[in-house]
């Protein structure tokens, strides 16, 4: 059962960026400036760049209170993108053999952290708070119920590498014959928990980041969601590898050497049954914090060398947390989808200041005019707290 292909059928995606895949490419491959917001609305006195969805987002008014979040409005946003191709694939199926596996690090936070100043200034919770809104299983529940899915419905919360995880379960799913099909993906909002949390850990850059650069002094925090319809019926791109690992170096830094990175590239490449010259682009976890750029380039040239056109694509979305290994795969999953012109392939642009740390391993960051010839296979990379390390490798079925 472990060689059955899984492949990633459809995508819905909604970010900093947008929600139209045509709009989202052109502004990766163009070197887009200006997508994050500057507010303080989640850190009040202190403005930051942060990831905000500025598109209109679905309404649940008709949904029970306990559903009523911005974390699941942007679930359902990215849903009903692929909801038609969603009614196509399942209209034969049990609905025992659907299941539902999302990553998320923030749930329904932000309107518990609502309900929490309601108490504080009346000395009372809200009539319409719900506990069951923050709980962290409550947005595959809340999908499952719209969907009248019946089969396996869970949420990964393993800090920024769930939604990448997220992928990882449900194609285990398949191959082990529990499901037909499976929607994966994942799904975090901004809220004041994640914001100010990284902002005590002194992660935060109240700039655009800069990762990689000698400037870079921190993340910005975003939001969003990506859902993916995987099936083992054959389509465009295919899942072929994926590597997790768990170095436990530290609670919240990563092994400064790179060895768990260096450990997820190297299984992910094993279990596609390929070389490390075979990828043709690497999204980079690259939050630009100094020791996770520091060592995620290390584990870069060690495993596949300095030549492969790599780029974070975090100054565009902000570092969505638990649904980054969601939406960066799906940043390679429009990447690999796209026609190539005469010249080769664009992939996402490397937004930074050009200044070369001398620190860090000189790996190939995408340039304006990076052209990609024959682009098959794009390597995604996330790297969370505890050292929770995974790479997923997707790959062209052509």
């Amino acid at each position: 059962m472990k060689s059955l292909p899984v492949y990633l059928n459809h995508l819905g995606i909604v970010c900093a960026l947008g929600d139209q895949h045509q709009v989202i490419f052109e502004h990766l491959t163009t070197g887009h400036t200006g997508c994050l917001t500057k507010t303080d609305a989640f850190s009040p006195g202190q403005t930051l760049a942060l990831g905000v969805v500025n598109t209109p987002l679905p309404v649940l008014k008709e949904f029970p209170e306990d559903e009523q979040t911005r974390t699941n409005q942007l679930l359902m946003a990215a849903m009903l993108q692929i909801r038609e191709a969603y009614d196509q694939a399942s209209s034969n199926l049990n609905p025992l053999r659907i299941g539902i596996v999302l990553g998320t690090s923030t749930s329904g936070i932000a309107e518990g952290e609502k309900a929490v100043a309601h108490w504080h200034a009346e000395g009372k919770l809200p009539a319409d708070f719900r506990y069951a809104r923050q709980e962290m299983a409550s947005p595959a529940h809340s999908l499952a119920r719209w969907l009248d899915i019946k089969g396996p419905a869970y949420v990964i919360s393993t800090a920024c590498s769930s939604s990448a995880k997220a992928l990882a379960s449900a194609r285990r799913l398949l191959r082990m014959d529990m499901c037909d099909l499976v929607i994966a993906g994942g799904v975090d909002s901004l809220c004041k928990l994640t914001v100010n949390g990284f902002s005590a850990l002194e992660s935060v850059s109240d700039k655009p980041c800069q990762p990689f650069s000698l400037s870079r002094d921190g993340i910005n925090i975003g939001e969003g969601a990506a859902l993916f319809l995987l099936t083992r019926k054959p389509g465009k791109i295919r899942l072929s590898g994926v590597g997790e690992c768990s170095d436990a170096h530290h609670i919240s830094a990563p092994d400064p050497e790179g060895k768990g990175a260096a450990t997820a590239m190297t299984l992910a490449l094993n279990d596609a049954g390929l070389q490390s010259d075979a990828i043709d682009y690497i999204n980079l976890h690259g939050t630009a914090t100094a020791q996770n750029d520091k060592m995620e380039s290390l584990a870069v040239e060690r495993i596949l060398g300095t030549q492969v056109p790599c780029s974070s694509t975090k100054p565009y979305t902000g570092h969505t947390l638990g649904a980054a290994g969601a939406i960066e795969a799906g940043i390679c999953w429009l990447s690999l989808s796209e026609r190539p012109s005469q010249t080769g392939s664009t992939v996402p642009q490397h937004l930074w200041d050009g200044q070369q740390d001398p620190s860090l391993a000189d790996i190939n960051l995408v340039k304006p005019d990076t052209r990609v010839n024959n682009l098959r296979r794009a390597m995604s990379n996330s790297f969370a707290f505890g050292g929770n390390n995974i790479s997923l490798i997707m790959e062209t079925s052509e």
